[in-house]
């Protein structure tokens, strides 16, 4: 059975308050981090409780799911942005479902969400995805082509790149999770840093940290963790 309104909250309120938590540690502003709803695999209740709660968006992982689930919410100020691997056949159907699409790691995709973007007569948010931790199992572009890859992606005139994202590697045992999170978050806040200089452009986005590692990605500078299963509890 799927938890109920009051469940959520406070859970909610629980990461919440990890976040401030963390954010007072680094020295930030809690409000600089946004909390993003991953409401993958759940139903349509987890986006409707996430904009009672005044969350901006939910993130989905399959295009397909949010295109069956999106219509049914009556929110219509909630954005949906999609956090998981996307192929570039589904790229116009990502383009008309999504208000932004966090992961784009190749020029291939680049293309069709711009070809895409434009006959829907509009400009799409995306953010490039980046392997910074060199994991074989993950997507996302490796750190030496994100330069060449922002660049070509700034050239696209439908598509607006608001930043970076990326995925830290699993552990075998909880040190080594929070060493390969530490290391990820800080090669991808350095690689922004690099590129935002380089070439010009804020890149003012870091959707890094989910429900397991929010800690250390804030402290590496997140501007947006992805939770889910801490909100909604076991897929």
């Amino acid at each position: 059975m799927f938890i109920d309104y009051e469940e959520f909250v406070r859970r909610a309120d629980s990461v919440r308050t990890q976040i401030a938590t963390a954010c007072i540690a680094a020295g930030r502003d809690p409000a600089s981090v946004e909390l993003l709803a991953v409401t993958k695999t759940h139903p349509i209740d987890a986006a409707h409780y996430a904009a009672r709660y005044g969350l901006r968006a939910v993130g989905e992982n399959r295009v397909q799911e949010a295109a069956e689930k999106r219509p049914l919410c009556t929110a219509p100020a909630l954005q949906w942005e999609l956090i998981g691997h996307l192929q570039s056949n589904k790229a116009k159907l990502a383009a008309t479902h999504f208000d932004r699409v966090q992961s784009v790691d190749s020029e291939k995709l680049l293309n069709h969400l711009d070809r895409a973007a434009a006959e829907l007569g509009k400009i799409l948010p995306v953010l490039l995805q980046i392997n910074a931790g060199r994991d074989p199992a993950k997507f996302g572009a490796e750190l030496e082509d994100a330069p060449r890859l922002l660049e070509l992606a700034l050239s696209k005139k439908n598509l607006h790149i608001e930043g970076l994202m990326t995925i830290a590697p699993l552990g075998t045992t909880p040190a080594e999770a929070a060493d390969h999170a530490q290391r990820t978050f800080t090669q991808l806040r350095t690689l922004r840093d690099d590129l935002a200089s380089r070439f010009q452009t804020p890149l003012s986005e870091l959707s890094m940290g989910m429900s397991s590692d929010l800690t250390p990605a804030i402290a590496a500078g997140s501007t947006q963790v992805r939770v889910g299963s801490a909100l909604y509890g076991a897929r």
